[in-house]
C-alpha cells in the first residue's frame, strides 16, 4: 500500500483529540487509511443498512458496544450519532477513540460543526498527489500524468483509467446526487458536468452554464455547491484587498483530479491531450489541485485566489501567506517564454508584500529568470508559503 502525506498530521492528531474526522471524496483512500492506522480499532460501516438501523434506534446501545473506541465509516449515513458521541466523548476524553470518515461533506460537516465542535480534528483526504502515485523520481510523461489522474484505485487495482472514471461517475450521479439533489433527470445533470469540465480553469458563469443546461441560475447554483462539497470540484476566489485597481469578483472552478476531467472531456488516450485545445486548462488544473493536496495534507487551509482586473490582466493563482503573497503563473509549455512574465511584474508593482514570483510549466528545469523561480511541474507541490 502505498504512504499517504496525511498520514504524520492523522497520528499527530489522534495522540490530541478524542474524535478525528476525515472527509474527501468517494474512493480518495480515506478507509483504507483508518484500518491500515488504526487496525486495533473496530471498523464499522454505517454504510451497512443493519448497523444503520440499529444506530439509528438505539444510538446510546449501539455506542456501548464500541466503549474502546471504533472507526465509523461513511458517518454522514447516521449523523444523529454525532450528539451521542458528544456525551460520549465528554464522560472518556481519551484521545484518538473515534475516527469518523464520510464523503457526503454536507451531512457529515453539518453533524460535526454542530455537536462536536472542539471534540474533533478534521482533515480533509483528497486523491493522490503526483509523488503520492508515483514515488519520486520515476514520474510518467505529463500527458500520461494528466490523462491517468490521481484516483488510488487505478494504481492498487492497475485500473484503466476511462473504464474507471465511467464508473466512478455513474456511482457518484447515483449515490450522492439523487441523495442531495433529487435530480430526477441525471441526463441533464451529466451534460452540466461535461460542460463545467470545458470550463476548468476559468471564471464561473452560473447565467451561461443554466442558458447550456436548459436550467434556472438557482439551479446551477445548487448544483455547484453540491460539486464542491463532494470535492468533484474547487473554487477559486478572486483576490480580495484592495489594490487601487477594479478586479474581478468572479470564482474561477477547477476539477481536483485530471483524469477525471479528461475523461468528462471525452480524452480516451494520453496521446489525445498533446493536440488538445484545452491542454493548457487541464495542465493549470493540475498544478491547482498539487497544491491544494499540499495544503489539506498538512491540515492547513490552500489560501489560493486568483488576479484579474478590468483590463485583462491577470495572474493564476495568488499564494496568500498572511503577511506576504507569492504570485504563480502556470504554463503548459516546455519552453519558457519572455511574456510569461509580464502580468507577474505588472502586479509585482502595484501591490507591495509579493515575497516571491513563481512559473510552473510543462518543463523539467529548474533555475531563476527575471527575478521568478521557474519550477518544472513534477515540483508544483513542493511550493511553500
Amino acid at each position: 500500500m502505498k504512504i499517504r502525506t496525511i498520514e504524520g498530521i492523522l497520528r499527530k492528531f489522534a495522540k490530541q483529540y478524542p474524535i478525528v474526522t476525515i472527509t474527501g471524496p468517494r474512493q480518495s483512500g480515506k478507509t483504507t487509511i483508518s484500518k491500515t492506522l488504526f487496525p486495533e480499532k473496530d471498523y464499522v460501516t454505517l454504510e451497512n443498512l443493519d448497523v444503520r438501523e440499529f444506530a439509528k434506534s438505539d444510538p446510546k446501545g449501539f455506542l456501548r458496544q464500541y466503549r474502546n473506541g471504533a472507526v465509523f465509516d461513511e458517518f454522514q449515513k447516521s449523523p444523529e450519532l454525532a450528539s451521542y458521541l458528544q456525551t460520549e466523548v465528554d464522560s472518556d476524553s481519551t484521545p484518538g477513540r473515534f475516527i469518523l470518515t464520510g464523503s457526503g461533506q454536507f451531512e457529515l460537516m453539518e453533524s460535526v460543526s454542530q455537536s462536536l465542535a472542539g471534540r474533533t480534528a478534521i482533515l480533509r483526504l483528497l486523491p493522490f498527489s503526483l509523488t503520492e502515485a508515483y514515488g519520486h523520481g520515476m514520474f510518467p510523461d505529463l500527458n500520461t500524468t494528466l490523462y491517468t489522474g490521481f484516483y488510488p484505485r487505478i494504481f492498487d487495482k492497475n485500473l484503466h483509467p476511462t473504464d474507471m472514471y465511467s464508473f466512478y461517475t455513474d456511482t457518484y450521479l447515483e449515490k450522492d446526487v439523487r441523495n442531495l439533489l433529487n435530480v430526477k433527470d441525471l441526463s441533464r445533470f451529466e451534460i452540466f458536468l461535461k460542460l463545467c469540465a470545458g470550463r476548468s480553469g476559468q471564471e464561473l458563469n452560473l447565467n451561461q452554464l443554466g442558458n447550456d443546461c436548459g436550467v434556472t441560475h438557482n439551479t446551477i447554483k445548487s448544483w455547484i455547491t453540491v460539486l464542491e462539497a463532494s470535492f468533484i470540484i474547487k473554487l477559486v476566489q478572486p483576490y480580495y484587498k484592495n489594490i487601487g485597481k477594479r478586479l474581478t469578483k468572479t470564482p474561477k472552478l477547477y476539477f481536483i483530479d485530471t483524469g477525471l476531467l479528461c475523461f468528462l472531456l471525452g480524452i480516451k488516450e494520453p496521446d489525445h491531450l498533446a493536440a488538445h485545445p484545452l491542454r493548457g486548462s487541464i495542465f493549470e488544473t493540475f498544478v491547482v489541485s498539487e497544491i491544494i493536496k499540499s495544503r489539506f495534507n498538512s491540515a492547513r487551509n490552500h489560501d489560493l485566489y486568483f488576479l484579474r482586473d478590468s483590463k485583462g490582466h491577470e495572474v493564476d493563482l495568488v499564494l496568500d501567506g498572511g503577511a506576504k503573497i507569492s504570485l504563480l503563473e502556470i504554463k503548459s509549455s516546455q519552453t519558457i517564454a519572455s511574456d510569461f512574465f509580464r502580468n507577474l511584474h505588472y502586479f509585482q508593482k502595484i501591490i507591495s508584500d509579493v515575497q516571491h514570483c513563481y512559473c510552473v510549466y510543462g518543463g523539467v528545469e529548474s533555475r531563476v529568470q527575471s527575478d521568478t523561480r521557474i519550477v518544472p511541474w513534477v515540483d508544483a507541490g513542493t511550493l511553500q508559503y
